[in-house]
């Protein structure tokens, strides 16, 4: 018999465990390209989706590397032989997912790419991809032993209200540099879509959309009614009649 757990701890518990697992995950597969976890948890088994940029290098050669991240998640997390599934899924546009784009700009780094060039790069790739907006902060040590902040922008950006956290897609990644730690803060507002795969299904609470009027009706067209009347040998009673009008 499973043991009781308050909704509180069970809460918590889910968080711990995602948030371990992100960890994981993000440190295991950031070459290729990682950009989140889902857990779904169904009655027979957890199913854990892993979203990346380049899923045949997560599931490696034959599914020999996911099999080996499913042995590990089992074993840490204590789940009963054959009850984890993970899976790879492609993410379906990875200029709108700042996890990615992190990643992407943190590679370039480190690869000696000047800060300036690499941040243009990012910033319009993103905005190439369907973006409204986009925002880029690189801080550290970047070219002399002072540290300062560069940011870089692009587009519309929202900051505050539940929109930002409906819109704004945000991602921190840390680099180690010979000469220091840069920090890599980058900050993607998706486009509002109908649909819901590009970006929220819901509009912005301020955006206003006018109709354009309908054409306006010829009355010409239209019988008017007192004709109608005097047409069918309509005649008035005392209610239909005015004040003033004689009663023959």
């Amino acid at each position: 018999m499973a043991t009781q757990i308050s909704k509180k701890r069970k809460f918590v518990a889910d968080g711990v465990f995602y948030a371990e697992l992100n960890e994981l995950l993000t440190r295991e597969l950031a070459e290729h390209g990682y950009s989140g976890v889902e857990v779904r948890v169904t009655p027979i088994r957890t199913e854990i989706i892993i979203r990346a940029t380049r899923t045949q290098n997560v599931l490696g050669t034959k599914g020999r590397r996911i099999r080996e991240l499913t042995s590990v998640v089992q074993k840490r997390f204590k789940f009963p032989e054959g009850s984890v599934e993970l899976y790879a899924e492609k993410v379906a546009n990875r200029g709108l997912s700042a996890i990615a784009q992190a990643e992407s700009l943190r590679y370039k780094l480190l690869g000696g790419l000047a800060v300036r060039r690499a941040c243009y790069g990012v910033l319009r790739f993103i905005m190439e991809s369907g973006a409204k907006g986009c925002e880029v902060i690189v801080s550290g040590k970047l070219r002399a032993q002072r540290a300062k902040a560069m940011k870089f922008k692009d587009g519309y950006m929202i900051a505050s209200g539940h929109p930002a956290v409906e819109y704004i897609d945000g991602c921190v990644r840390h680099v180690m540099l010979r000469q220091g730690v840069l920090g890599i803060k980058v900050r993607i507002m998706k486009d509002w879509d109908p649909s819901g795969k590009q970006g929220p299904k819901i509009p912005l609470p301020d955006v206003v959309t006018v109709h354009t009027p309908k054409e306006d009706e010829i009355m010409s067209d239209k019988p008017q009614i007192g004709k109608e009347k005097e047409k069918e040998g309509y005649q008035p009673y005392m209610e239909d009649t005015p004040a003033s009008m004689p009663v023959s």
